[in-house]
């Protein structure tokens, strides 16, 4: 059993959808690129899981937003969602945060967080 199931008898998991600015368009020598500013987002989205102590997942996905999955005990899985609804990475400008499949589970499914691809 990990630390994080450890720490709190009830374990909480939910999933996310950030809508924003999340990624940022540059015309650099003729050629459009797309900054890998969503990596911005996935860097600060695993340190604030890290820092709180929950596990899970972060997608960039194609329609622009950022995606996953968060799991813990209840305290922190509701830290962790009002930091995605409020705070992000220092650049993005968070419109909204949707929240689903919100549900008390027995285990952890993951042993950290980290960026899927």
């Amino acid at each position: 059993m990990s630390a994080v199931a450890k720490a709190s008898g009830a374990l909480k998991s939910v999933d996310y959808e950030v809508f924003g600015r999340v990624q940022v368009i540059c015309v650099v020598y003729v050629l459009t690129l797309t900054v890998l500013f969503r990596y911005f987002v996935n860097q600060y989205t695993e340190k604030e899981a890290a820092k709180l102590g929950v596990v899970g997942w972060v997608k960039n996905t194609s329609q622009g937003t950022v995606t996953g999955q968060v799991q813990g005990p209840e305290d922190k899985v509701n830290a962790m969602k009002s930091w995605l609804t409020k705070v992000g990475s220092p650049s993005s400008r968070i419109d909204r945060t949707n929240f689903s499949n919100e549900k008390e589970i027995s285990k952890l499914d993951f042993s950290g967080f980290s960026t899927r691809y």
